[in-house]
């Protein structure tokens, strides 16, 4: 290709000052690079020739006309460069590259509902890698628990019944930092506006106008940036402002801020990146390191400080779940914000994220510690009505079932046992544990053990607060088999906690089981039996009557009062209901049926029998299958006559 020639300095002065938009009202209202291709080349030309002239100029009228000739020519390419950026430069199309919702409503319609489910993002990390959904307990008793006051945390709970981007144009290859795979740059000019404002910023860098080159380029392109940024739902908040809003506020933009921060580093940063590369690559030492900060230092500072903001918050269990997915979306994204961010000049963000996840890391440990202490001491003393499952043990299991979804992360993040924790303490107020008995265990299985263990140990507190001694026991079991039940339905939990200490626990709501029935019919059997009924003179001489008629009026009255009473109780789960009720049934009907067999006859012979024979062994058993539904008797006995 031959050289193009060059032009005379006289003409070149005369094409500089044509473009001078002080000068001109044409030269305002036109843009060169938006004509004819000659007339580009030709002012290109221009410059060209008159930069050569100021090292050859040697009277000092020439420099000064070099000078200013130079200096109209810096502001015309000035000009020039910000309106090519500006013609061809859009926010990043979401719908085309990455959909992301660009409201809290879209955002609501995707996310299932907090309490049911949450999607906890795949990662391809290894500390990130399970998926994890929020669980919140619907069982079909949940509807008769009373109000119930819960004191978590010092919380009361109440309980009642670019150029438009596309995807086709993803970069796979290139510069060193583009191998990651997560990376997905776009092309945010056309090539030929990339090929011009390359041309410009080699003259105006080589003219000395660098700075001024940097600052146009970093405006425009930093208002694309936060023009992607408003498309991407990620707001301009400071610390303050993030720690100042309400936690259910904050959830959903947490959501938000995970996806847009997946686009904002892997495609947009990434992508700004290698448009300051096609652009300044070559033009001079670290220039397209100098405009990618330019650009993206503040947006990304922006980015970040909601993260760091949610990661120095105040504790409380609720966050736990969100920052843990925090932590995960950021520990996906180091990675890339290390290949992206890779020069001496961002090195502050590389720090901050770093440093981000640190404190995310921390926050969930110490959230961890702080839930423990909470469950130990929550303060409730009323006690829940018919000895149900407290609130409190179903906040616990529905906590740890989720704390269980994030497994892997937790077992990475926890490497100490829980600091509430002891082998013997001999403090009455914390439960005694042997922690060697779990050796092998896994951190979070230790700790997931340990907040059982001392759920159960407040529930024991809690059981003392009935009167009634069976009533107690009842509260007990319920408890203790819910707890059961949840580690059970759980794969992860189960696999955890493991199957021996399940047996402990199948073990203690057993015994409160049989603890009830020594407390609650011990003494209505002890009605039934034969001592004291016989008069003396021999086995067959006699029974005593009246001794039989007490007899019978004791049983009727205790079974009256304990029917009247249990029939409120509740033992919500069904199979655990019917079982305990077959249990009373196998110990209370056989001995009625053989009382009644021996001693009928004795009562028949008498006056009134039915003062004193008031149940036969049908309706006992009728009566048994009232026991533990939360209904009172009359409604039985209602529902019984219809």
């Amino acid at each position: 290709m031959e050289p193009v020639e060059s032009l005379p300095l006289e003409t070149a002065e005369k094409i500089i000052l044509r473009w001078d938009s002080t000068a001109s009202e044409e030269a305002r209202e036109k843009m060169i690079f938006e004509g004819d291709r000659e007339e580009v080349d030709l002012y290109l030309r221009a410059v060209d020739e008159i930069q050569r002239s100021m090292s050859t100029a040697t009277i000092s009228d020439e420099q000064s006309k070099v000078n200013s000739s130079i200096q109209i020519a810096m502001a015309r390419l000035e000009d020039e460069f910000r309106n090519i950026l500006i013609s061809n430069t859009n926010p990043i199309d979401t719908s085309s590259s990455l959909h992301h919702p660009n409201t809290e409503e879209d955002d609501e319609q995707q996310e299932p509902p907090r309490e049911h489910q949450q999607q906890h993002h795949a990662s391809s990390s290894s500390s990130s890698s399970t998926s994890a959904k929020r669980h919140d307990d619907h069982d079909a008793d949940a509807d008769a628990d009373a109000d119930v006051d819960v004191v978590i945390d010092d919380k009361l709970l109440r309980f009642d019944s670019s150029g438009a981007a596309s995807v086709s144009s993803i970069t796979t290859s290139g510069s060193s930092y583009r191998s990651a795979s997560s990376i997905r740059e776009i092309d945010l000019l056309p090539g030929d506006a990339v090929e011009d404002l390359r041309c410009i910023a080699e003259r105006m860098i080589s003219c000395g106008y660098l700075r001024e080159c940097i600052q146009v380029y970093g405006s425009v392109r930093k208002s694309a940036v936060d023009a992607s940024f408003r498309r991407l739902g990620v707001e301009k908040l400071s610390i303050g402002d993030v720690q100042r809003l309400e936690w259910e506020q904050l959830e959903a933009k947490i959501r938000r801020w995970i996806r847009a921060a997946k686009v904002c580093v892997r495609t947009l940063f990434a992508s700004e990146k290698k448009l300051c590369e096609q652009i300044f690559d070559g033009v001079g030492t670290a220039i397209d390191d100098a405009c990618f900060m330019e650009t993206v230092k503040g947006p990304a500072i922006q980015l970040f400080n909601f993260a760091e903001a949610i990661s120095i918050s105040r504790r409380s269990p609720e966050k736990l779940f969100k920052i843990l997915d925090l932590h995960d979306a950021l520990m996906d994204l180091i990675p890339d914000i290390d290949l992206v961010f890779d020069s001496k000049s961002s090195e502050s963000i590389r720090v901050q994220a770093a440093e981000i996840l640190s404190r995310l890391a921390e926050a969930a440990r110490g959230i961890l510690s702080e839930f423990e202490n909470a469950v130990l001491r929550e303060p409730s003393k009323v006690p829940v009505p018919g000895g149900t499952i407290h609130p409190l043990t179903r906040y616990v299991m529905n906590y740890i079932s989720l704390i269980s979804d994030y497994k892997q992360t937790l077992n990475e993040l926890i490497v100490s046992k829980p600091s509430t924790g002891s082998r013997y303490s001999g403090d009455p107020s914390t439960p005694d544990m042997d922690f060697a008995e779990l050796e092998g265990k896994t951190p979070l299985a230790i700790h997931l053990i340990w907040i059982i263990v001392i759920l159960q140990f407040n529930l024991d507190g809690k059981s003392k607060h009935y009167k009634d001694a069976s009533l107690s026991h009842l509260f007990i079991m319920n408890n203790v088999h819910y707890i059961v039940q949840k580690v059970r339905g759980s794969s992860e939990l189960r696999e955890m906690i493991g199957d021996d200490y399940l047996k402990k626990l199948t073990g203690k709501f057993r015994q409160a089981a049989t603890s009830y029935q020594r407390a609650t019919w011990v003494r209505v059997l002890y009605c039934l039996r034969d001592e004291g009924l016989h008069v003396s003179g021999g086995f067959s001489s006699g029974v005593s009557k009246s001794a039989l008629r007490e007899r019978f009026k004791a049983f009727n009255a205790m079974f009256e009062e304990v029917h009247r009473t249990q029939a409120v109780w509740l033992i919500p789960d069904s199979q655990l209901r019917e079982e305990l009720r077959i249990s009373i049934s196998e110990k209370l009907i056989p001995a009625y049926r053989s009382f009644l067999g021996r001693f009928r006859s004795h009562i028949e012979s008498g006056r009134h029998p039915e003062n004193y024979i008031k149940y036969s062994v049908e309706d006992l058993e009728d009566a048994v299958l009232d026991f533990f539904e939360g209904i009172p008797v009359s409604q039985h006995l209602r529902r019984r006559s219809e």
